[in-house]
């Protein structure tokens, strides 16, 4: 069968991988609330397209950080990528890098940050979690700026792991030819099997609850890279993060992993954004499965988006080949989408190509004489 959309790779990954790594990848937290309504919000923004504008050309290319890449479409870190395919994280590095886009890897990778640099030239963030031994923290840190990745992308949703039923059901824990290899040398690397979630046992031992956004200023102090702080979802903790010296905010709710009944991202985006005020960039991870909800984010002023499921699912079905598909379905329906709205590069695309549930109606205009 034909792949013609991003959400079909899911079911092709639920068939291939064993229950407890597909569900690991597929679930939310508790009730899963919010794991729905990551993709229905995004279905409640409607389109306000114009017409007759010459679309003959489209530049979807954007600037992050200072780094040019081919479209806001991004990689966001997913933890454990070689349970879905041998290749794990280099097949991953390696579709992102044939796209002109940026992958971030996840702390808990199964490949580590300099077998990650070793695939070939990218430009590459690095999702970082502060473990209670700081040492720890700073090593990964240096090792990741030695290995030429650019950012750090600050996880400040875990102080503790959300409650995620099926892993707890499945016993889940990281398959023992696996280790997370970034923490390979330092007796940090395994995972014990536990009578609930591995995962939620290896967390409550390693991962500091005291995080706070001093933390955030003694980050800048032991590495050059900007820091993007990655779990904001108000407009309060938005305006905290660029007092504190944050080079950027992703608006995420742990591909709602962790805490239930938080609003959808898409719902969070234009709080947090008009709360930055333009000083740092806002982008958006969450239930982006479409072109035209890459276009949706950005329309609410998201600088970018990162994609997570979409490629754990892609990698288990096809390996790299379906990861590079995945991002160019995105960048083509993206592309048609801001055809059809009538945007010929990203600067064009503005708020009123959407409406929301929470406008207000808009009074009528004068009518305008036709420019022709």
């Amino acid at each position: 069968m034909e792949i013609t959309n991003v959400t079909e790779y899911e079911a092709i990954a639920k068939e291939k991988l064993p229950k407890m790594v597909y569900d690991y990848y597929a679930s939310g937290a508790e009730d899963q609330w919010t794991l729905q309504e990551n993709r229905n919000a995004f279905a409640r923004i409607l389109f306000r397209p114009r017409i007759l504008i010459d679309v003959s050309k489209i530049d979807m290319t954007t600037t992050i950080l200072g780094f040019k890449i081919s479209m806001p479409i991004m990689v966001a870190p997913t933890a454990m990528q070689k349970m879905a395919h041998p290749e794990g994280e280099y097949a991953t590095a390696r579709a992102a890098s044939a796209a002109g886009t940026i992958m971030t890897l996840s702390s808990w990778a199964t490949s580590s940050v300099e077998e990650v640099a070793s695939t070939g030239p990218g430009i590459r963030f690095f999702q970082l979690y502060v473990y209670k031994n700081r040492k720890v923290v700073e090593q990964l840190v240096r090792r990741a700026e030695s290995a030429g990745f650019k950012a750090i992308a600050l996880t400040v949703d875990t102080p503790r792991l959300g409650r995620r039923e099926s892993d707890i059901k499945n016993r889940f824990t990281l398959p023992p030819y696996l280790t997370l290899k970034n923490f390979e040398g330092l007796d940090l690397g395994k995972m014990d099997e536990a009578n609930d979630s591995g995962l939620a046992s290896y967390v409550a031992g390693q991962i500091d609850r005291t995080l706070s956004w001093k933390d955030v200023q003694w980050l800048q102090t032991i590495t050059k890279m900007p820091i993007l702080v990655k779990g904001v979802i108000t407009g309060e903790d938005a305006r905290i993060a660029v007092q504190a010296g944050a080079a950027g905010i992703i608006v995420s709710n742990h591909g709602a992993r962790q805490l239930d009944y938080v609003p959808a991202t898409i719902s969070a985006l234009e709080e947090v954004v008009k709360a930055t005020q333009g000083r740092i960039p806002v982008f958006l991870d969450g239930g982006v499965r479409r072109g035209t909800d890459v276009f949706k984010a950005l329309a609410l002023g998201a600088s970018g988006i990162f994609i997570g499921r979409p490629v754990v699912f892609s990698l288990a079905a096809e390996g790299e080949a379906g990861v590079r598909k995945v991002l160019q379905m995105l960048r083509d329906e993206f592309e048609l989408t801001m055809a059809l709205s009538g945007c010929r590069n990203l600067k064009e695309i503005t708020r009123n190509h959407i409406t929301t549930e929470w406008d207000t109606p808009r009074p009528s205009a004068p009518r305008p004489s036709a420019r022709l």
